[in-house]
């Protein structure tokens, strides 16, 4: 009834799957774990958001090699429409996009982007709190050794140095214009220190 026994990619829709039509200016690559950690490559049209049409390639693990001979079955008239393809920053990725999609300019996603910037601000915060927390342990011993008590001098927050950097973790991530005003206290201190 429904014609599955003469798809006409029956034979290979285990592997990979290709809906040519689809194909248009703008694309997305990625890799996506489909079924039981199985990872996928997928081919996507931008312009269909998603929706029906959105689908160019789907093509069973991530391989250079594999995923580029079941791309390169697109005719090159179609993978040279290709303007732009959105990507992540993978090595297999790339060499994709860049063999299949000759001219075609290729984009990282700003997700990723974002990601490792999130990630290096934060390694810089946690480095400036392991050096804030050895200065003050530096400075208990040598309060202790003048037979002293150490006070932690204390921000206008009440944060001292190292739960500045601690308690900051979360408005690094945050847009500024979603900062509570004891975030935005925070911040003023920690960008002038």
């Amino acid at each position: 009834l429904s014609g599955y026994l003469h798809w006409d990619q029956l034979a290979h829709a285990q592997d990979w799957l290709l809906f040519e039509k689809n194909i248009g200016a703008y694309v997305c690559i990625d890799e996506v774990a489909l079924s039981r950690g199985e990872l996928y490559t997928i081919l996507t049209n931008k312009a269909a958001h998603g929706g029906k049409g959105s689908i160019i390639a789907i093509i069973k693990g991530t391989d250079v090699c594999t995923v580029s001979s079941v791309l390169l079955r697109l005719s090159r008239r179609r993978r040279y429409q290709v303007r732009e393809i959105t990507l992540d920053m993978a090595p297999n990725m790339e060499q994709i996009a860049r063999s299949c999609f000759p001219a075609a300019k290729r984009v990282t996603d700003r997700f990723h982007v974002q990601k490792l910037s999130y990630e290096a601000v934060q390694e810089m915060r946690v480095k400036a709190r392991w050096e804030a927390l050895d200065e003050e342990s530096t400075q208990i011993a040598y309060a202790k050794a003048c037979d002293r008590i150490y006070h932690a001098p204390v921000f206008s927050n009440g944060d001292t140095r190292k739960q500045l950097l601690a308690r900051s973790i979360y408005l690094l991530y945050k847009k500024e214009s979603l900062w509570t005003q004891s975030q935005r206290e925070r911040a003023d201190i920690l960008f002038k220190e």
